[in-house]
């Protein structure tokens, strides 16, 4: 209630066309406005007053969940409560969101969720709309990918491979972590804004497709830097390019895909932190506020540098439109490259 509806109340209460009120009456009135405005602040200003979970729908150990836990740990001492990280894995994500769907949409059930969510948007028949059922409230972070080939690759450039495979269709493969994945759609945009046709050979994980490229046995892969950057300094990978709008901090010698003349090829993992429909607004700007802080926390952007990971920590609004942006463009792949789920 605010000061000027609360004063029109008492007017109301004391004008001569009305019925006389008790004294004690108008007084009681008075003390349960007074009351309800003084809770309304204090809920607001209070928030979080209680521990929140964050719901991570992947295993423990992977990219999303590391990425998790080193932020969830600056944001809990900023907050002044504990973060509890609950990994809730299956169905492309979708049994962690009808987690955070079902809860209370009171702030302290918190999505985590990274680059599937767009996709599987444009890709899958889902059982919750991801556009107007969940808020986006921070990006939390970009990780462009690594297209690495083996290092006994004849292939010293991009143009060298595309080139290759321009004149042997067919004939090159390149592997992924699933149908949908970052590394997949970024090969397929190579494959449709290259001219090339390339092997899709899709693997269980990350794990075993990086395997085989160190074998020899992949012709490329679009490697998230986590994954491919040990490999790069130890030798046993080669890097062509990287998928982000500037060079890589961890490998400033990588040019990008735009620098080699392949304008708007922009692939990132991205992680970001979302809420159901219906979450106070202030809750939502407490959470954005302290995900942009705490991606500014010293230790966690020296060890995301390292790691080739981006901080980002923006505002809803910011996310809201990078996630409008991240549909349109796949979308358009999917429905250019004729792109079917698993």
């Amino acid at each position: 209630m605010s000061m000027f509806t609360f004063f029109s109340q008492v007017s109301e209460l004391t004008q001569f066309n009305q019925p006389a009120r008790p004294l004690a009456f108008i007084a009681c009135s008075i003390a349960l406005a007074l009351s309800s405005m003084h809770g309304a602040a204090k809920a607001q200003a209070s928030y979080p007053d209680k521990p929140i979970r964050l719901v991570v729908p992947y295993t423990p150990g992977g990219g999303a969940d590391t990425n998790s836990r080193m932020l969830a740990q600056p944001m809990s001492a900023i907050l002044g409560q504990p973060i509890v990280i609950e990994n809730r894995p299956g169905a492309s994500g979708v049994v962690g969101a009808m987690a955070v769907l079902q809860a209370p949409a009171d702030g302290y059930t918190v999505f985590f969720d990274a680059f599937p969510y767009a996709v599987n948007a444009v890709m899958r028949d889902l059982p919750f709309d991801p556009v107007k059922d969940m808020i986006p409230v921070s990006q939390a972070i970009n990780m462009p990918l690594i297209f690495v080939v083996p290092a006994a690759s004849p292939f010293k450039t991009v143009k060298d491979l595309v080139d290759f495979a321009k004149a042997n269709p067919d004939k090159l493969d390149y592997g992924s972590y699933g149908a949908g994945g970052a590394a997949h759609l970024a090969a397929e945009l190579l494959q449709r804004d290259a001219g090339i046709k390339w092997t899709h050979v899709p693997y269980k994980g990350g794990a075993q497709a990086i395997a085989d490229v160190l074998a020899g046995r992949l012709g490329g892969y679009f490697s998230n830097p986590i994954t491919a950057i040990p490999h790069l300094k130890s030798g046993k990978l080669r890097a062509l390019s990287t998928t982000g709008a500037t060079r890589m901090e961890a490998l400033p010698e990588v040019p990008t895909m735009e620098e080699l003349g392949y304008p708007g090829f922009r692939v990132v993992e991205w992680n970001g932190f979302f809420v159901a429909k219906g979450t106070p607004p202030d809750a939502i700007e407490r959470l954005a506020k302290t995900v942009s802080e705490a991606t500014k926390d010293p230790a966690v952007k020296a060890r995301m540098g390292s790691m080739g990971i981006e901080p980002v920590g923006n505002t809803s609004e910011q996310f809201t439109t990078f996630l409008q942006g991240e549909i349109k463009q796949w979308r358009a792949l999917v429905q250019s490259n004729n792109i079917r789920a698993d």
